[in-house]
């Protein structure tokens, strides 16, 4: 057991919650994400975020589709890979985010230890 939780299963955490939320596509999950931690002076790397969305395709938890990112075809050509759940993937997802629940609170009561008895 780490001493906190990794940066990995914090990122695939957020993943989750934004499938769940149906929030498409990778860089459009980074560009969140690093929004909503920029106050903590926390940029998820790029890396990470693709590395995390490559691990729950491969255990089963999400399937990609692929479509071009705006609504003309003859104009818009960049293709987007948009994230969804599996048939087992929310299930999956739930007990994931169960596991990780209690690893937060193991870490938050660890955290919390060390500042009452530090400072």
């Amino acid at each position: 057991m780490a001493f906190l939780i990794a940066q990995r299963a914090f990122i695939k955490l957020y993943l989750i919650t934004m499938v769940e939320k149906n929030r498409g596509y990778g860089y459009q999950m980074l560009e969140e994400l690093r929004n909503e931690f920029k106050s903590f002076g926390y940029s998820p790397p790029q890396s990470e975020i693709y590395r995390a969305l490559h691990e729950l395709v491969q255990e089963g938890v999400l399937y990609r589709t692929k479509k071009l990112k705006g609504n003309d075809p003859s104009v818009d050509f960049q293709e987007i890979v948009l994230y969804h759940f599996t048939d087992q993937g929310a299930e999956l997802a739930k007990l994931y985010k169960k596991q990780v629940k209690a690893d937060l609170d193991r870490c938050l009561a660890i955290l919390h230890k060390s500042v009452e008895d530090n400072y």
